[in-house]
């Protein structure tokens, strides 16, 4: 069998009808096209196969692509701690590309620290950016200087639907909550049902749990529309406080045998649970965090969902240098990841 020809930059010019120097253009950043002219190009690209050679593209550009990732500064052992493995990883293979990963932090509930570490983002002039929208609005404007900038984004961990962002990796969020009824009550109806909530200072802030609590709620209206569903709000700075809270709330309702927490620190309650007794619980947290796992295997947490946090920037950022170094377009616009389900009977070998 003949080996099939390699596409070349004439063929994208024949499909789509453009010259070869605007397909040049889009191939390898030099100069300005119009947005139609590079959906036209990006679109034959996928369409007819064409995969440029990336070293010799860059040898003959002497580009140095720099890529940053924008999330919130973390302790050992947290969420974000997890993300920053991926980072590792993902870095070792854009490291050999030519692509240098750039890691800019924040205070996860400061607003004017996020802003800062925008400024920082946008000082540096990067070709491409990962970022997880922690607040809403401030995201939005930092997404519409790099729009206006021609750098593409990527969002991880939670996404902002109606921005137009290159891809997503993470949850699908509606679902994991539609997943989280379900395996609470797993086919049965239940009487009621302790949602626990971190307690947000800062009315800015862009609850990425929303959605999730919105699948949940959906779910158990239509499953089961008699459970009364309760709040809590916690204050994780004030750990002292989260007993009192607890306690507080079982003197007025001890029937309620169902809880969950939709963030990833349902270890902030576990011990206390334990301490107040409460036994016969069902207790659904998410995201595979030392603590969240050591409370599941003390039999306190009756399940956990998983995500792998580390593998979502880790692919975000491969994404990303796809784009910008090979101007391949990602399979999809939302990779939704899978979502595991650990039990104290499987966790050993996650």
């Amino acid at each position: 069998m003949a080996q099939k020809e390699p596409i070349t930059i004439l063929d994208i010019a024949r499909h789509t009808g453009l010259s070869k120097g605007t397909v040049d253009r889009v191939l390898h950043n030099r100069g300005e096209v119009s947005r139609k002219s590079f959906d036209k190009v990006m679109q034959a690209i996928q369409k007819l196969g064409y995969e440029p050679n990336v070293y010799a593209s860059m040898l003959a550009s002497h580009r140095h692509c720099t890529l940053v990732v924008l999330i919130p500064a973390a302790e050992p052992g947290t969420f974000w701690d997890i993300s920053r493995r991926g980072i590792e990883k993902a870095s070792e293979l854009t490291h050999r590309l030519g692509a240098e990963v750039t890691l800019v932090t924040y205070a996860q509930y400061d607003v004017q620290s996020f802003r800062d570490a925008c400024e920082r983002v946008l000082s540096m002039k990067p070709d491409g950016v990962v970022l997880a929208p922690m607040y809403r609005d401030e995201s939005l404007a930092l997404t519409a200087h790099l729009k206006e900038s021609g750098i593409p984004y990527v969002y991880i961990d939670s996404k902002l639907e109606e921005d137009d962002y290159l891809a997503y990796f993470g949850m699908p969020m509606q679902k994991s909550g539609y997943l989280c009824a379900d395996l609470l009550t797993q086919g049965r109806r239940i009487p009621s049902v302790l949602v626990v909530r971190i307690q947000r200072q800062d009315a800015s802030y862009y609850d990425p749990n929303v959605t999730r609590r919105a699948g949940f709620t959906e779910y158990m209206l239509a499953n089961n529309p008699e459970c009364s569903i309760h709040y809590l709000f916690i204050d994780p700075t004030h750990p002292e406080r989260i007993r009192d809270s607890l306690l507080d709330f079982y003197k007025t309702h001890p029937e309620v045998r169902n809880l969950v927490m939709f963030n990833s620190r349902v270890y902030l309650i576990a011990p206390y649970l334990e301490e107040c007794g409460l036994k016969e619980m069902r207790i659904i947290g998410f995201d595979n965090l030392d603590a969240n796992v050591d409370a599941l295997r003390r039999g306190i947490v009756t399940m956990l969902i998983a995500q792998r946090p580390d593998e979502q920037v880790s692919l975000a950022i491969e994404a990303l240098t796809d784009f910008i170094l090979l101007k391949k377009l990602p399979e999809s616009r939302d990779h939704f990841m899978h979502m595991d389900i650990l039990t104290r009977y499987n966790v050993e070998n996650y």
